[in-house]
């Protein structure tokens, strides 16, 4: 058997992909079970993240293993599998390992040395556990992989490399201001009340808000943590908890907004902002353009230079006398869908031009122009350009006067709230633009070191206790000889006393055990090479061992090491 991972994270696929083929965990639970009832698992976890979905396995076979894995990844994400599969990578065996470690040291991750990733390693593990999918070998990968992370800020400065996904979400909506002078005096709204939640919280406190408002849909949890809050002496913040139908209410007061549930669907829409905080949605002004209405009722938000349009897909302002053009620049269209951006470009092509209109180009009168032009292009091989494009004139934005962050995958807050005039939108992808030119701190290169030789060890000790059934039943078969040959010499000479029987006993096992011994350590050692899986089978061939003998002392093995995973998990 061997080990296998299948997965996308945010390295490999676009934001918008892995938001669609995040796992709740229904479907992670489903996932798991589907997995060790294929044919080619025998063992499973699943680690997802709001920047990952990975899938491990021991397979015996490895195509068929990236077939299976990848089928299920589509099917319980809802994401096709032609469309996924480009974004898909695929780990082997020491690549395998090699990736979870380093995945488990923050290597991977968005924010470079992120401590997170441990929690949610012990609760992939944990869940696998629970439902009985993890045996000998993914409890030993993944809590190797726990030390191996621990290690990793216990011998290194990795956590200066990076900070949490929080902090770092933090940082981006200050805009260059410390965190601290930002952040002091604001009034919190945290959604949610799970780990990222809570850490946000906790960070929003420190770092000085004068309020946090957790809204949870368990009132409880919401309690709990503001009860933390109050209680931890590291801040004066004042935190209290409401349900889930205060946010609204709660959104008027609000300075800063961090959301993190594991919702479906939008927790806070456009509108509901807009209206939330009496901002103005008139379209191309910084407002939310509405989706759908006729053309009457565009005309009654539109100012009166500008002309009416019917049926434009997207209902934006046009731009004054000029029928079939209703975009004012990039912020007007900036969150909506490709589709909707082609359904209104097919609609500008086809749009009747006004009578009347002139021509941008006349050719009779421009034809001296036309044929220098010509001549030009023909000279050098292109049109050249004739003058500068005019610079296109931005709308103004008055600064920001509420803060959002949107840490969920899929994303909790709409995408079109950033159109919205003195809000600012911080969210998954724009985390992963930001992050992609963050700097990193010379103790990676340690920490790469460190999983280089942690992979290397837990390498070995896979292959050696892949042997180590093999040596058991052999010493098994020898003390099975031993036993047999004292009966029969008992039987040969009855007249033996107990002590005499005894140190002929003793004498013979050591025998046995002196003949045994430098071959079983060697053939451990050799095992434990790379290359050295063919030692198990040679030494099954050379001692005539019984197969199922050596499958019953592997099963024993992993059923002793499920039970001590589950507790030390």
């Amino acid at each position: 058997m061997s080990l296998l991972v299948v997965g996308l994270s945010h390295r490999s696929a676009p934001v918008s992909v892995l938001e669609r083929a995040a796992l709740h965990v229904d479907a992670q639970v489903k996932l798991l079970q589907d997995t060790v009832a294929a044919e080619p698992a025998t063992e499973a976890a699943v680690l997802a993240t709001c920047n990952r979905i990975e899938l491990y396995a021991d397979v015996d076979k490895f195509h068929a293993g990236v077939a299976e894995l990848s089928t299920l990844l589509a099917q319980h994400s809802g994401v096709g599998l032609d469309e996924l599969t480009p974004y898909l990578y695929v780990h082997y065996e020491d690549r395998a390992v090699h990736h979870l470690f380093s995945v488990a040291c923050g290597l991977d991750s968005m924010v470079v040395g992120e401590g997170q990733i441990l929690g949610q390693i012990k609760d992939s593990l944990a869940r696998a556990q629970e439902l009985h999918t993890a045996g000998r070998l993914l409890n030993d990968l993944f809590q190797q992989a726990l030390r191996v992370g621990k290690r990793a800020h216990s011998e290194t400065g990795i956590d200066r490399a990076g900070q949490s996904l929080v902090t770092f979400g933090l940082e981006q909506l200050a805009s260059g201001t410390a965190v601290q002078d930002w952040a002091l005096g604001k009034k919190a709204l945290v959604i949610g009340a799970g780990s990222m939640s809570s850490l946000a919280a906790a960070t929003l406190a420190r770092a000085g808000v004068s309020e946090v408002v957790i809204a949870n849909r368990t009132a409880e949890r919401a309690e709990r943590l503001a009860e933390i809050l109050n209680d931890s002496g590291e801040s004066d913040v004042v935190a209290r908890a409401v349900p889930m139908d205060s946010v609204p209410d709660e959104l008027t007061r609000a300075d800063v907004v961090v959301s993190c549930t594991g919702a479906t669907g939008l927790v806070l829409t456009a509108e509901a902002v807009a209206v939330g905080r009496g901002l103005d949605t008139q379209p191309g002004v910084g407002g939310v353009p509405s989706r759908s209405g006729s053309g009457a009722a565009q005309a009654a938000r539109l100012p009166a230079d500008h002309g009416t349009e019917e049926n434009c897909p997207l209902d934006l302002a046009p731009v004054p006398a000029t029928t079939g053009f209703s975009v004012l620049g990039e912020a007007a269209v900036a969150g909506m869908a490709a589709s909707e951006l082609e359904q209104h470009a097919a609609w500008v092509d086809n749009a009747p031009r006004p009578q009347g209109a002139v021509a941008l180009v006349d050719p009779l009168a421009e034809a001296d122009a036309i044929a220098a032009l010509a001549a030009t292009a023909a000279l050098i091989g292109r049109v050249p350009e004739r003058r500068k494009p005019e610079p296109v004139a931005e709308i103004p934005r008055p600064a920001p006067s509420l803060f959002l962050l949107d840490l969920a995958m899929p994303r909790d807050i709409d995408a079109a709230v950033h159109r919205l005039a003195g809000v600012r939108l911080v969210d998954i992808e724009s985390l992963a633009e930001a992050s992609a030119d963050a700097p990193m701190a010379a103790d990676v290169d340690q920490v790469r070191r460190i999983v280089a030789d942690e992979v290397a060890a837990f390498g070995a000790a896979l292959r050696a206790a892949h042997i180590t059934p093999t040596v058991v039943a052999l010493r098994t078969m020898a003390a099975d000889v031993v036993a047999g040959e004292i009966a029969r010499l008992d039987g040969r000479l009855p007249g033996l006393d107990d002590k005499q029987r005894g140190e002929i006993t003793q004498t013979v096992r050591r025998v046995v055990d002196k003949l045994l011994h430098a071959p079983t350590v060697r053939v451990k050692q050799l095992a434990a090479e790379p290359g050295g899986a063919g030692y198990a089978d040679a030494l099954r061939t050379l001692f005539d061992l019984d197969p199922e003998t050596v499958a019953a002392v592997s099963r024993a093995e992993d059923s002793t090491t499920d039970e001590e995973g589950r507790g030390s998990a």
